[in-house]
């Protein structure tokens, strides 16, 4: 439960009254009464939000309606069953028609090169979604239709999944540095009836042959019996008959068919100069279409497609225990009122505020905090295509100069990272606009809050370190700005809604200051609903380990000020660079490659990346561990999964640590991974021997 005062530690840090004044919950207790009302009476408090809305009936069923304990049966949660509504009007017809916000602008679009730029105001961003969404009708894409959308982070990229949602069809994004294999495998998954991707893009001074890596995937695919039908590419990297005149647009109405020509100039890139070229050379007529052609002919009115609250909204892939990704499906709905609620008060948005996610739209925080939740707010924000160091490390803040960006959501990978190259890029520029800072994806350490609070936020700009996941849809454990004192690297109290508890081993809650499984005992809104077309593995994954609870698989301590702190994954998982990656699905793909015999992935610490992969391989007779079979190895990751997962090191392991029942301890080899050599109790271990064996390869690890 909430305590009744605010801690008065030394390294406690309380908001400035510059932040408190006009804040939505300007102190502690204002936050403690509106979370007991949340929790005690949620019909009430999330009803008055919902009328915030636009319903195109109400609802019909009760208000909340759930099942959390699979010993009572099937596993489901419900909220406004029966009301009807549909997202993409509330985030962008409602702000142009209702609170006439069409000359605002929705994004300022930064490309990968400096001066790469355009804008987009929200009656722009209506009326190209309105395109888009009447090219799919006239392609036969229909309400629960699946599309998956492969492209990197460009205005097409929101104008595709909001045309998605405007005609009820559920778009499933796949991560642009995904390989061909992860996209086959989840166009397969949810059998989704087309791809939009686009022929290329830059990371830095990477260039990325996207339409290659696409063509690939639907190859697999047609060897799977899977023949995808359609293929939209938007052509990013080059002139359409909309020619490209300068590197800058400021174009508020509809966005170019191009952007970044500029790029094919480069004259040390002679794949990217030749792009053109090996598109057309790999060109299937009978599945591909351009983007533009497409757009020319549509209309910019579409009636959008009424959907029940419950109706799927998207799927979206995480990585599972099992090696086989998990398609989490979110509802229209809920998923409305959480993350547009979460957004207004843990970066407490004004009108005038402009904000910044740093995050791509291929994961969960780029769906929820750089797309809808701002979007419903009537935000304006920053996209960016680029990474934080290219062409040097103050790019990011060039561009929060720039934009007079006032919130900045970053990863604790991206500060680690910034850190590196020291305080003199950060000061180069002034960043005096910004307000409120923030974190995702994983827990930020105290040396990275520090940094980011002294350096980039001058000592006056609170972070928010928020705890939630792709399964959970929006902030579920997070500080709001003025309402609640900082400790650096604690995530804080829960949101509005939420109900934490701390489990120990035998599923019994503890009270006070604790430390064990944390798990969730009531729904909120964005809850997620099921695994696609795998209902039993939501249930067996989420609440069957302690029945009528939501398990996250993360453990946590609570400190004795009531403070929630994420100690990291339970399972067999691993939090790189703030992506979730499974172990079995790493070691999957170190097994294909004909020199292994057995293979496990553990966590290692990592200066930038907060962990990465420490890989252990077990060779077949005849082959020898040498540094051309550690490039195989680590190639062999990034085909199969993505660059991502590339591990960091790889150990030749003779012997594996197992029970006697045969699992590897993975436990175990964490600790070796990391010199320790306290190992804990080894009473099931079966041969002891292959420690010492595994301890003095440590030095051999390449």
């Amino acid at each position: 439960m909430i305590p009744d005062k605010t801690p008065v530690d030394q390294d406690v840090y309380h908001a400035a009254p510059e932040v408190v004044n006009g804040a939505y919950v300007p102190n502690f207790q204002k936050y403690k009464d509106l979370y007991l009302q949340s929790i005690q009476n949620p019909e009430e408090f999330w009803g008055k939000i919902a009328k915030e809305y636009y319903w195109k009936c109400p609802r019909t069923g009760r208000f909340l309606d759930y099942n959390f304990d699979h010993t009572k049966g099937k596993i489901y949660i419900k909220w406004m069953e029966g009301a009807t509504t549909n997202i993409c009007y509330n985030v962008l017809d409602r702000n142009v028609n209702e609170k006439k916000q069409g000359d605002k602008i929705a994004f300022y679009w930064e490309g990968n090169e400096p001066g790469d730029c355009m804008q987009i105001t929200y009656k722009g961003l209506l009326q190209q979604v309105c395109k888009f969404a009447n090219v799919l009708r006239t392609l036969g894409v229909k309400k629960g239709d699946r599309i998956s959308i492969y492209m990197p982070m460009i205005i097409e990229l929101v104008v595709a999944m909001l045309a998605c949602a405007r005609i009820g069809a559920i778009h499933s994004i796949v991560f642009a540095g995904f390989s061909a294999e992860s996209l086959c495998e989840r166009i397969l998954d949810s059998r989704c009836s087309m791809l939009i991707t686009a022929d290329g893009f830059y990371r830095g001074d990477k260039f990325i042959n996207l339409k290659q890596i696409a063509d690939e995937a639907l190859r697999k695919c047609r060897e799977r019996n899977f023949p995808l039908g359609k293929c939209i590419v938007v052509k990013h990297l080059g002139d359409t008959e909309e020619t490209c005149t300068n590197k800058t647009s400021t174009n508020t109405q509809s966005p170019p068919a191009k952007r970044s020509c500029h790029n094919l100039q480069d004259k040390d890139n002679e794949k990217a100069k030749n792009i053109h070229h090996k598109i057309q050379t790999l060109w299937n007529a009978d599945v591909d279409i351009w983007w533009h052609e497409l757009m020319k002919k549509a209309s910019d009115k579409c009636e959008p497609e009424w959907c029940d609250s419950e109706d799927p909204l998207f799927i979206l892939y995480t990585s599972g225990s099992t090696g086989k990704p998990k398609g989490v499906q979110h509802t229209v709905g809920g998923y409305l009122l959480y993350t547009a609620t979460t957004f207004k008060y843990v970066f407490d948005y004004k009108p005038n505020d402009v904000y910044w996610c740093t995050a791509d739209i291929g994961w969960i925080t780029g769906h929820s905090y750089f797309t809808y939740g701002p979007l419903a707010n009537g935000a304006t924000s920053v996209m960016f295509e680029g990474v934080p160091i290219y062409p040097d490390a103050s790019r990011l803040w060039e561009i929060v100069d720039k934009y007079k960006v006032t919130t900045f959501y970053t990863s604790p990978t991206a500060v680690r990272l910034l850190m590196k190259y020291g305080e003199e890029p950060v000061k180069k520029f002034s960043r005096e606009s910004l307000k409120i800072l923030g974190t995702v994806g994983e827990p930020i350490n105290p040396e990275a809050w520090h940094w980011y609070y002294n350096v980039v936020g001058n000592r006056k700009c609170p972070i928010m370190d928020t705890f939630w996941q792709t399964e959970t849809g929006g902030h579920m454990l997070t500080p709001l700005p003025a309402a609640i004192p900082l400790k650096p690297g604690s995530a804080t109290f829960p949101f509005f809604g939420v109900v934490p508890a701390v489990l120990n081993e035998c599923g019994k809650e503890l009270e006070g200051e604790a430390e064990g499984y944390l798990v969730f005992k009531k729904p909120w809104p964005s809850i997620m609903r099921t695994i696609y077309g795998n209902h039993q593995r939501f249930e067996t994954t989420y609440f069957k380990r302690f029945p009528g609870y939501f398990v996250t698989g993360d453990g946590c301590k609570r400190d004795k000020d009531g403070y929630y702190w994420i100690t990291g994954r339970i399972d067999d998982m691993l939090n790189v660079s703030g992506h979730l990656l499974s172990s079995a699905e790493v070691e999957s793909a170190l097994i294909e490659h004909a020199a292994i015999a057995e293979a496990a992935a553990v966590s290692h610490p990592h200066p930038i990346k907060g962990e990465c992969l420490y890989c252990f391989v077990t060779l077949r007779d005849g082959h020898e561990f040498t540094e051309t079979l550690v490039a195989e190895l680590k190639d062999k990751v990034r085909d199969k999964i993505g660059p991502i997962a590339t591990p960091d090191y790889i150990q030749n392991a003779p012997g594996m640590p197992k029970t006697r029942s045969g699992k590897i301890m993975r436990r175990i080899l964490r600790q070796i991974a990391r010199n320790e050599r306290d190992l804990g109790d080894t009473s099931t271990l079966a041969d002891g021997t292959v420690i010492e064996e595994l301890f003095s390869n440590r030095s051999k690890t390449i």
